[in-house]
C-alpha cells in the first residue's frame, strides 16, 4: 500500500469514509471525483491531494508524518523505503539519567553502520544520520531508543518515526523482538545474545577483559537493525492485506 491509495490524511476523512471510497473504486488519488462526498469533505480531499502530490515529489516524509493518524505511518513506507533508517541502540541500563549508550546501529539503503562509544558515537554523527533519513524505524524505539538518545546526546529528533512494536500488535504479533522474529521466520546468527548479555559484553570490553566482546556486541546490534527491515516487510504485507485489499477487492 502506498500513500497514493490513502485519503485518511485529509481533514474530515476517517477510516469509514476511506473504506467507502475504496469500495466505490476510488483506490488512488487519481480516481477521486466530485460528488462522492459532501462539498466540504470533497474540498478537503482536493486540497490534501494537491499538497500531497507536491510534498511527495519533494521527498517530504515529514508532511505525511504530521498528517497521517497515529498508527498509519506504515502507509508511507513504500514511498520512502530507499531512505528509511532502521535503527537500534545498546545501553548499559534502562535509565538514561544513570546509564550510557554503548552502540548505535543504523541500516539504510542496504548499508549498515555502527557507532561505538569512545570511538565515533557523537551527537553530530547521529544528527547527520537522522537528517539524511526519510523516516526512522525501530522496535519500541519511541518509548526507549529515541528518548534515550535525545537525553544522552541533547538531540531533538524530528524525523518521522515508525515503531514496529505497535504495528506488530495490529497484526496479532506480541512479545519481544526476538520472539516475534522467531514467529515470522527470521533467523539470527547468534541466538545466545540478548539485551542483558549485550550489557555484559560491553563491560567485558570496557574493562579490557575481552577484546572480542565488542565485536560480538556490534554483530548483535547490527543484526537487530537489519532484521527490522525484514520484519517491517512482513508486517507491511499483512497490514496491506488486512486494511486495503478487502475493500478494494469489492470495487
Amino acid at each position: 500500500m502506498k500513500l497514493q491509495n490513502s485519503f485518511i490524511a485529509a481533514s474530515g476523512v476517517g477510516e469509514k469514509t476511506e473504506r467507502k471510497l475504496w469500495r466505490q473504486g476510488v483506490t488512488h488519488w487519481d480516481d477521486f471525483e466530485d460528488g462522492l462526498l459532501g462539498p466540504k469533505t470533497t474540498e478537503n480531499v482536493r486540497a490534501f491531494v494537491t499538497a500531497a502530490r507536491e510534498r511527495l515529489d519533494a521527498g517530504d516524509a515529514a508532511f505525511f508524518g504530521d498528517r497521517l493518524p497515529s498508527g498509519s505511518l506504515w502507509r508511507a513506507y513504500d514511498n520512502f523505503a530507499d531512505d528509511a533508517c532502521f535503527f537500534d541502540i545498546e545501553t548499559t541500563g534502562l535509565d538514561s539519567a544513570r546509564h550510557e549508550v554503548t552502540t548505535v546501529s543504523l541500516h539504510r539503503g542496504g548499508d549498515t553502520r555502527t557507532y561505538v562509544q569512545g570511538e565515533d558515537l557523537t551527537c553530530e554523527a547521529l544528527r547527520e544520520e537522522f537528517a539524511e533519513s526519510s523516516m526512522l524505524v525501530s522496535f519500541n524505539g519511541k518509548r526507549f531508543d529515541q528518548p534515550f538518545l535525545e537525553d544522552c546526546f541533547a538531540l531533538d529528533v524530528e524525523t518521522p518515526h515508525l515503531d514496529l512494536l505497535y504495528l506488530c500488535k495490529q497484526v496479532g504479533l506480541s512479545g519481544g523482538l526476538k520472539a516475534i522474529e522467531g514467529e515470522v521466520g527470521i533467523d539470527r546468527d547468534d541466538e545466545d545474545v540478548d539485551g542483558r548479555e549485550a550489557v555484559r559484553l560491553w563491560h567485558r570490553y570496557d574493562r579490557r577483559e575481552d577484546d572480542a566482546a565488542l565485536e560480538r556486541l556490534v554483530r548483535y546490534n547490527r543484526e537487530d537493525a537489519r532484521n527490522l527491515e525484514r520484519l517491517l516487510d512482513h508486517v507491511h504485507e499483512r497490514l496491506h492485506a488486512d486494511v486495503f485489499e478487502p475493500h478494494a477487492a469489492d470495487a
